[in-house]
């Protein structure tokens, strides 16, 4: 396998150019996670939400992961403080009575002790919360844990308005340094967006990028690439998307795709093979 690559964030994290998505891995998450950087990967991301997330197993994996040889220190954790919108009513990781400001820090220490780390890398809000004034007041909770040395970066997940986006930009103090958003043509695959972030140095990660795009692993174009090159659609879908910038989130829960996945990096589409590649 070729060496693992890196992004470096605006604020000076070094962010692997693939990160493991541990959503609706339910009683696996702890095996799946183990496998996956076992061969190879470096990120984790999940979410203090128990209603898609294990994140104590997450934490369990980190554990058993030592007794392999591979440290805190050598991965890159992302977790998400996760609204009440968006969370079980039957299990709520935080008081639902609690001032907003009170559940995000909640939210994280719970996220602390479910992962057995003292500092998280990357703090993501999973969604924008209205109306605005709510919104900066969850941000300038993160930017609390941010100023604390809790956590590296801060995030936000599940945002296409570029308007909303900016304002929160131009408002914050610690300025999010990723977005994370579902990657669809719904949303024009964020393209003003995501073009607004490049300017920004925000870094782009993606999820759902294989489950929305089948028409586009089964173009033309892609298919023959995959011939050229002796590798499968994804492989090449995958490829296309880290050298346009974007690191998308894998959740593959096979040895065979986690393989394949790592297996991008020891080769590379020309820029006239990318624009071959058509978000339609």
């Amino acid at each position: 396998m070729h060496s693992y690559p890196y992004v470096t964030t605006i604020e000076n994290v070094k962010m692997p150019s693939l990160i493991y998505g541990t959503a609706w891995k339910k009683e696996k998450t702890s095996d799946l996670v183990v496998q996956a950087i076992l061969s190879g990967f470096r990120g984790i991301d999940t979410a203090c939400q128990p209603k898609h997330y294990e994140e104590p197993l997450v934490g369990e994996a980190i554990k058993r992961l030592r007794d392999h040889g591979i440290m805190r220190d050598e991965l890159f954790i992302q977790t998400k403080f996760t609204p009440l919108s968006g969370q079980d009513p039957h299990r709520i990781p935080y008081d639902p009575h609690a001032p907003i400001e009170l559940q995000v820090a909640q939210s994280y220490d719970t996220s602390k002790c479910n992962l057995g780390i003292d500092t998280i890398d990357s703090l993501v809000l999973h969604s924008p919360i209205f109306p605005y004034e709510n919104l900066m007041k969850v941000w300038g909770a993160m930017e609390k844990i941010y100023h604390s040395a809790g956590t590296r970066q801060l995030g936000i997940s599940n945002c296409y308005d570029l308007e909303l986006l900016k304002r929160l930009y131009a408002d914050s103090d610690v300025k999010p340094s990723v977005v994370q958003n579902r990657f669809y043509a719904e949303s024009g695959y964020d393209s003003m967006l995501r073009q607004w972030c490049n300017e920004q140095g925000i870094i782009y990660q993606s999820f759902w990028s294989l489950t929305a795009n089948p028409h586009i692993l089964g173009s033309e174009a892609v298919i023959a690439l995959a011939n050229k090159y002796d590798k499968t659609q994804a492989q090449i879908f995958y490829r296309y998307l880290n050298q346009i910038g974007i690191v998308p989130l894998i959740g593959s829960t096979s040895q065979q795709h986690i393989t394949e996945d790592l297996e991008i990096f020891n080769f590379e589409l020309t820029p006239d093979e990318i624009s071959q590649i058509r978000l339609v």
